[in-house]
């Protein structure tokens, strides 16, 4: 009777351990009704640093690129930032970030000038961003992105803050921002063509369905993906597979909520855990802030470091964060205009198009 009842009981445990496993399994990964797509390799670790694909560009690039905002910080000089750059390119980075607007034309400048020196620009994959959405505000942006940065030629040249839902409409339209991309792309001016944006994951599959409609495909997208994107807005969720499917580059960015780690004040997850988070996503580059030798060390620990993890493995991760992330509080970019230039600055986005100003001419006063 009493090994009857044993063996009832061990049934009946592994019946249930069965059933909480395959529901662990089942939530693994997944949350807010959604499914985190992973990478199916970590990359190529080659020294220091991980390398891998850039969508379906044919171009291999650092896992870990460097951001172009924070090198170029009122703090830094332009030799403390040249020396980063260089001992970060001497270590295996090789994706440069930056924008037109970053700082005030800063970003550009101090890159530009640390690139002009002992051949480093050869090195890298260079990218840069405009604010432009009409053809002529654009193309002055392009030509003063070339100047700052000393180049005949930018590898990546992206539609910064695509924000709003206007947006898309306005880059496509005649005599809208694309037009001055692709003619600099026919220059030899811009090998590829991408966009940025990190306010809602929406306004980033909008974009991509208006550029289908103008039989365009991008290279390259870039929006933030990190611990807490997982369970609010995610585009980890909703415009990760897209691109995924149709072979665009991923980008990461804002792996700890932008400016100086604001994820990191959430005291849920370490820095290591949130670049390691962003590697674990079919992401072709990374991107984050670098502005001291202790960034610059921890972006290739975490390189060095990096492995493929499980569901399991995810979820356990995400779960630390689920309750600081549910009202997006520490993703400042999703829920305010905090890290909104061009809401600051709508000069830089240029006039409404002819069309527009065409249907409804600018009223006096």
């Amino acid at each position: 009777m009493e090994r009857r009842r044993f063996i009832q009981t061990v049934m009946t445990g592994s019946v249930a351990a069965r059933a909480a496993l395959a529901q662990t399994q089942e939530a693994a990964g997944s949350v807010a009704g959604g499914r985190l797509p992973r990478a199916d390799s970590a990359g190529e670790l080659r020294g220091e640093m991980l390398y891998r694909k850039l969508g379906s560009t044919g171009e291999t690039v650092s896992a870990i690129g460097m951001g172009g905002s924070h090198i170029s910080k009122p703090t830094l000089t332009q030799a403390e930032a040249t020396r980063l750059i260089h001992q970060a390119i001497d270590r295996g980075i090789t994706f440069m970030d930056n924008s037109w607007d970053y700082n005030e034309g800063r970003g550009e400048t101090f890159m530009g000038n640390a690139l002009a020196e002992g051949g480093y620009r050869k090195k890298v994959f260079l990218m840069t961003k405009i604010d432009g959405r009409t053809k002529e505000v654009a193309a002055r942006q392009i030509e003063t992105s070339l100047s700052r940065l000393k180049t005949d030629h930018l590898d990546l040249l992206q539609h910064h803050e695509i924000l709003r839902f206007d947006d898309p409409d306005r880059i496509f339209a005649e005599g809208g921002g694309m037009e001055a991309a692709l003619d600099a792309k026919k220059a030899g001016k811009v090998r590829f063509v991408g966009f940025t944006g990190h306010k809602d994951p929406h306004v980033h599959l909008y974009m991509l369905e208006v550029a289908a409609k103008h039989g365009f495909k991008f290279d390259t997208a870039q929006m933030p993906l990190n611990v807490m994107d997982a369970h609010f807005r995610s585009f980890a969720q909703l415009v990760v597979p897209k691109m995924v499917e149709q072979g665009i580059g991923v980008l990461g960015m804002k792996p700890f909520g932008g400016g100086d780690g604001i994820i990191l004040k959430s005291k849920t997850v370490q820095p290591l855990e949130c670049l390691h988070y962003a590697l674990s996503l079919p992401t072709s580059v990374v991107i984050t802030g670098i502005d001291k030798p202790e960034a610059l060390n921890q972006a290739f620990e975490a390189a060095k470091t990096f492995r493929l993890m499980d569901e399991a493995q995810l979820a356990a991760l995400i779960s630390k964060t689920k309750d600081a992330a549910m009202d997006g509080q520490f993703e400042l970019f999703k829920t305010t205009a905090h890290f909104d230039s061009t809401a600051r600055h709508p000069d830089w986005l240029g006039a409404d198009t002819p069309a527009v100003q065409k249907l409804a001419p600018e009223l006096p006063g």
